[in-house]
């Protein structure tokens, strides 16, 4: 290989690495700034899955923010949590090691599209944890019919998404037109919403309960993360944004992400979090 190349792909191998750590760090945000939200699902949990889980696995764990909940929700259950990713593995492994529950999560780095022999070596399991992940694997349906298998008779698949990104910003931001990030979600929220009902009970599970929660707070109680949050998230959808946007838009947008400027995300006091997500739990029977 020559060295051109090798230059190449060290640089994609930076970019790839810099993608994943911003979108570990989106994850964390959320779980701080939505720390109500996931208790709230959580305490939901311990109540189906009496007299608790055992066994808990955490399909695409990401940087382990629901690893960690369901450590501390259930203090007498053992996590095992699945990412695809050495890096985010590597992360909740740090993260286990500081809040003093390595002992109770062990990482399995594995994809959960190929061969799950390193999984199942784990189960069975009283409870699977599958947060915003499933739209993300090549065949959900199949997905479904492995964690079906790896449940014990009985136990319960909790699987919830994200409808979109949440919104941060007030109506009149004070600069441009008002409206700015209504119309930044509509030219850029193009996916029909993630719908898992017919697949779950296709897959043999009963399912229990489908539940939207409908997350709002205000900027007290989103608290101080919250700018860092909006930031980051009205970044990820400004990269998509070049196209879809007004011009006019794209420079008030821009100028919202300059921390420089004086309306600048990571200035503002007037943020607060509207946001949906939507709960599948279904059982083994």
């Amino acid at each position: 290989m020559s060295a051109h190349h090798d230059a190449n792909g060290h640089m994609e191998h930076e970019r790839a690495g810099e993608a994943e750590r911003a979108m570990a760090r989106l994850l964390e945000l959320d779980a701080e700034v939505l720390a109500p939200h996931l208790a709230e699902l959580t305490a939901l949990l311990a109540r189906r899955v009496a007299p608790g889980p055992a066994r808990i696995l955490d399909l695409g764990s990401g940087p382990g923010t629901g690893s960690l909940a369901l450590a501390r929700q259930f203090p007498a259950a053992h996590v095992t949590a699945v990412d695809i990713s050495a890096q985010l593995v590597h992360r909740l492994q740090k993260q286990a090691a500081a809040r003093g529950v390595a002992d109770r999560i062990s990482t399995v780095e594995a994809n959960v599209n190929g061969p799950w022999t390193k999984i199942s070596e784990k189960g069975p399991f009283d409870l699977i944890w599958a947060a915003s992940f499933i739209h993300h694997v090549s065949d959900p349906a199949r997905t479904f019919t492995r964690a079906f298998g790896q449940l014990r008779p009985g136990g319960l698949i909790a699987v919830t998404e994200m409808d979109f990104f949440p919104r941060f910003l007030p109506e009149d931001t004070g600069a441009g037109r008002p409206g700015l990030e209504a119309r930044l979600h509509q030219a850029t929220n193009t996916q029909p919403p993630h719908e898992w009902t017919g697949p779950l009970a296709d897959a043999g599970f009963v399912v229990e309960e489908r539940r939207p929660f409908e997350i709002r707070l205000d900027n007290s109680q989103a608290g101080p993360a919250v700018n860092a949050y909006a930031h980051l998230s009205l970044a990820k959808l400004r990269s998509h944004a070049t196209d879809v946007l007004e011009a006019d838009d794209l420079a008030v947008l821009d100028a919202l992400l300059d921390e420089t400027q004086p309306q600048s995300i990571a200035r503002r006091d007037d943020l607060s979090v509207r946001a949906t997500r939507t709960a599948w739990l279904a059982r083994r029977p």
